[in-house]
């Protein structure tokens, strides 16, 4: 008889190696529905960059040949929502130019394109809060042209005489090329690393559910004669049958778990259905790997019924497990700490060192399980305890494996929730200017007076009372290679634009407004950095102000009436003060007025980064609550389990009067507490290896908060739930024959 007819006949008459090989194979298909779309997540980035490359110019286009058009990109606001905004003039016949997927025609000036959530928001509402920012509406954007469903995009032409100066030259629209989004990267590798083990585990204790029954069938027949080459054959049938479906139905389902993926936002945005779609060279192997991976694990496990039938058989005494094991966590973080310390951290290395540090608990939580045991075995004062300690003792492997993947949870989490806060602290915006200020920097002084004439035109047109400011940049200094800057503001209007305290500082005549004493002596303004200038009268009066806020970027203010005579900024910004009421008035008369140029707030500046903290969260919590459920159904399949694998020793306790809730007590106290213990270590890893991975990104210290228990108590909280299923487990061993063993 072939090892695939032996394997089906036994799942046909054996209904508890059905139920294991059901639950291992739903375990391989969610493993691999879930690789794959980890492993689709930067694929989907990229697929969203190649739509969206048009939307920003090239530095480098039009500088080898000849250029067809000016192209510049800026960032604008609607009610609390990003708007990319995308300024062209052609240089050449507009016809000639080749045009991205979903643009039909480039707009001519004056005119403007506009992607069809964008549109909508324009037609129900005032122009003078939106519409008249980019021109007359002749079209709509493609979805082909948008980075995802609801991006709001305008396309706005021009005449290369009207478009602003610093529109670059290009010889076409950039098309291909995109690069994966390197955060994603990062934290779909970690995803893999932290959500694959504890399916791995899921798909282990699934199969431990028959292992005893296994081993002892395989015995005999080695016994009996059958070489060690058959044996693995049959093994990796019965495996096979499971985990080849499962791969399978994880295939199958993939694109399922794709399409509820594509709602979850990431970047402002969702994601279009077809941009989780992978390439067959890369899901195929995937889908393969993973069932292999299963037979692997399944014919090592093979070793003692092999090597000694007679010894499974009899459920010998297994060897006891050696100190050394305890040094592949510091080996393992030792490896990790070189990752992210080395000069240029490579994304691979620092994922091998974080999958060494997760390996390393498959080494040391055996050892630690039967730590606990030696404890309970030498101050037990009831059976249970006795019992518990015994079993822990006598079989680590198997107590562990309940726990694994609560522990790799636990990890995950303490390692999240130790750079989420720290990440949420360095929020913030060193702008001088307040949150109600709307502004455009880096101008030239002949740009800055168009500009603020336009805005001003624009704003007495809309009935509005706010007129612009344009604020110098300058630079103080006593000599080459030394200086700083400062702004040229007169004191009232520092007062209204900028995050200082001005009270008091503009009685009397005009001077230099700086938060630190300043000796005017030899100090001389120049409009550029490093260059001479004329000197500053020494008897200028210096008054005193300060910030407002912690975080703001304080630079001295000094009045244009005490600037030496003839000399003017160079670079100018020109920023309107709006209200709650006329906000967004505004940003429309200056956003027209600048024609592309960028419009910035701090809130603008803010909500970026609010955006990537909230993408974070959501991550976090996705990856968590998953993580959780998959460690705690492993958990608690991984407990019936041991309750199948041991159903002739509690069937002989039974029989010989052992109540049952001392057999209970004693499983209940083997599953949970050694999952409590390696909780705490677990968290306390997850801490440092949170800090090891935010030393790549920054070399400030990271906050601790009280969160990061959290994950502690919640896996002990699924450690003693999954402890709970004991009970049952042991009712249904009483109610089978023990002559069905």
């Amino acid at each position: 008889m072939s090892s695939v007819r032996l394997a089906l006949r036994v799942l046909r008459v054996d209904g508890r190696t059905r139920t294991s090989a059901i639950l291992t194979g739903l375990g391989v298909a969610v493993a691999t529905a879930l690789v794959l779309l980890l492993v689709g997540l930067p694929f989907a980035t990229e697929a969203r960059g190649e739509r969206s490359m048009w939307q920003e110019p090239s530095y480098s286009s039009g500088e080898d040949g000849p250029a067809t058009l000016l192209l510049t990109s800026s960032e604008d606001y609607a009610d609390g929502s990003k708007v990319e905004r995308v300024d062209v003039a052609p240089l050449t016949d507009p016809r000639a130019i080749d045009l991205p997927p979903g643009i039909d025609r480039l707009p001519g000036p004056g005119e403007t394109l506009l992607s069809p959530e964008l549109a909508r928001l324009v037609d129900g509402t005032p122009g003078s809060q939106l519409g008249d920012r980019f021109g007359e509406v002749v079209g709509v954007l493609g979805e082909d042209a948008l980075q995802y469903p609801d991006q709001l995009v305008a396309l706005v032409g021009h005449t290369p005489q009207t478009i602003t100066p610093g529109a670059l030259r290009q010889d076409g629209f950039a098309v291909g090329g995109a690069e994966q989004d390197p955060l994603l990267q990062l934290l779909a590798g970690v995803g893999v690393v932290v959500l694959l083990v504890p399916s791995l585990v899921l798909v282990a204790s699934a199969a431990r559910l028959t292992a005893a029954r296994r081993e002892r069938r395989l015995a005999a027949l080695r016994l009996a004669g059958a070489t060690p080459r058959q044996v693995v054959e049959m093994v990796a049938a019965e495996t096979a049958i499971a985990a080849v479906g499962g791969a399978a139905i994880g295939f199958a389902v993939s694109p399922v778990l794709h399409s509820l993926a594509a709602h979850v936002p990431w970047n402002g945005g969702t994601w279009q259905p077809g941009d989780f779609t992978l390439p067959l060279a890369v899901s195929l192997p995937i889908t393969v790997a993973m069932p292999v991976l299963v037979l692997l694990a399944a014919v090592l496990a093979l070793r003692r019924v092999v090597s000694t039938p007679l010894g499974a058989a009899g459920s010998h005494a297994r060897k006891p497990l050696h100190w050394w094991r305890l040094l592949a966590l510091p080996l393992a973080g030792l490896a990790f700490t070189l990752a992210v310390t080395a000069d240029e951290p490579t994304m691979m290395t620092v994922l091998g060192g974080l999958l060494l540090i997760v390996a390393s608990a498959a080494l040391v939580g055996p050892w630690v399980t039967s730590a606990v045991g030696g404890i309970f075995v030498r101050i037990w004062r009831r059976p249970a305890m006795l019992l518990a300690g015994r079993r822990l003792r006598d079989d680590p492997r198997g107590a562990y494996r309940a726990s694994a993947g609560v522990v790799l949870a636990v990890f995950t989490g303490s390692m999240a929730l130790t750079l989420l806060p720290t990440f949420e602290s360095m929020a913030g915006s060193s702008s001088p200017y307040r949150d109600s200020v709307l502004y455009v920097p880096g101008l030239d002084a002949a740009e800055a007076r168009q500009i603020a004439e336009r805005a001003d035109a624009d704003l007495a047109r809309y009935g509005q009372r706010e007129r612009t400011a344009q604020v110098g940049e300058v630079y103080l200094s006593r000599g080459p290679d030394s200086g700083e800057s400062a702004m040229v503001l007169d004191c009232a209007s520092a007062g209204t634009l900028l995050r200082l305290d001005m009270d008091g500082a503009c009685a009397g005549q005009p001077g230099v407004y700086a938060e630190y004493p300043m000796n005017l002596n030899g100090v001389h303004v120049s409009a550029i950095w490093n260059e001479p200038g004329p000197a500053l009268a020494a008897d200028t009066p210096v008054r005193p102000i300060r910030a407002t806020d912690a975080d703001v970027s304080s630079v001295p203010v000094i009045d244009p009436a005490v600037l030496p005579s003839g000399f003017e900024p160079q670079a100018v910004t020109v920023a309107v003060a709006a209200t709650e009421a006329n906000r967004e008035v505004v940003r429309t008369a200056l956003a027209g007025a600048a024609g592309g140029v960028q419009v910035e707030s701090r809130e603008m500046r803010l909500a970026d980064q609010q955006t990537q903290l909230e993408d974070l969260r959501r991550v976090t919590v996705i990856g968590l609550i998953a993580a959780g459920a998959l460690s705690g159904c492993s958990a608690a399949i991984a407990t019936a389990g041991s309750v199948m694998d041991r159903r002739r020793t509690f069937g002989a306790l039974l029989a010989a009067g052992t109540p049952v809730r001392v057999l209970a007590r004693a499983l209940r106290t083997e599953a949970a507490m050694p999952a409590m213990v390696a909780t705490v270590g677990a968290g306390a890893v997850g801490v440092l290896v949170g800090m090891g991975l935010f030393s790549l990104v920054d070399d400030g210290s990271v906050v601790l908060s009280p969160w990061i228990l959290a994950p502690v108590v919640l896996g002990v909280g699924v450690a003693l739930l999954a402890a709970s299923v004991c009970r049952p487990a042991l009712n249904r061993v009483r109610a089978e024959p023990l002559a069905d063993e």
